[in-house]
């Protein structure tokens, strides 16, 4: 029972290391990246659909991006949410087929907003490890009465261990990510 436990908040805290690393790709360092856009909902036929299964993504270059829509008539309400996204900031060419997409030079302000916006995402992450850190602490004391205290205490060190090691992980992917979006 306590393994079950323990392996059930590993992989929930190992999870929280993906999404977090994914988060951060959506943060553009001025190169252009289709992760930008993974997360990027368009309103289509009256439902957010993900801009990934609406479109095809090309990188001509490392600054400019191309978005071929599988069908045309979400062409402007794809520019319109590109346009809305609040992370972007980038101002998109449609010519009728395709939208193209320059990614603009950083200025050292703008840098500086992009690392305080990872460093929230990353303090989500080591939030929701925490959480599933709580969670299992919960189980684990439930246990009390079926086994020894003793095994409870041993669970509830390797339990802060592996919370420790998922937090220092996340905290190199933020350093990383925080390196690469302050180089010039």
């Amino acid at each position: 029972m306590i393994s079950d436990v323990l392996a059930s908040a590993k992989e929930k805290m190992a999870q929280s290391i993906e999404v977090a690393k994914a988060d951060f790709q959506t943060v553009s360092a001025g190169r252009a990246n289709p992760a930008l856009f993974q997360k990027l909902l368009v309103e289509y036929y009256g439902s957010p659909t993900p801009l990934v299964q609406l479109a095809g993504f090309q990188q001509p270059d490392a600054r400019t991006l191309v978005i071929t829509p599988f069908d045309k008539t979400a062409l402007k309400e794809i520019e319109r949410a590109i346009v809305a996204a609040p992370h972007l900031h980038v101002d998109p060419s449609n010519d009728g087929t395709i939208i193209r997409i320059v990614m603009p030079e950083l200025t050292e302000d703008r840098r500086r907003d992009y690392v305080k916006i990872v460093k929230d995402k990353a303090e989500q992450a080591r939030v929701a490890v925490r959480n599933v850190r709580r969670q299992a602490m919960t189980d684990l004391d439930k246990l009390s009465g079926e086994v020894s205290d003793d095994e409870i205490a041993r669970a509830g060190k390797e339990l802060e261990a592996a919370t420790k090691q998922t937090v220092e992980s996340i905290d190199d992917a933020l350093k990383k990510k925080e390196a690469e979006l302050l180089e010039v």
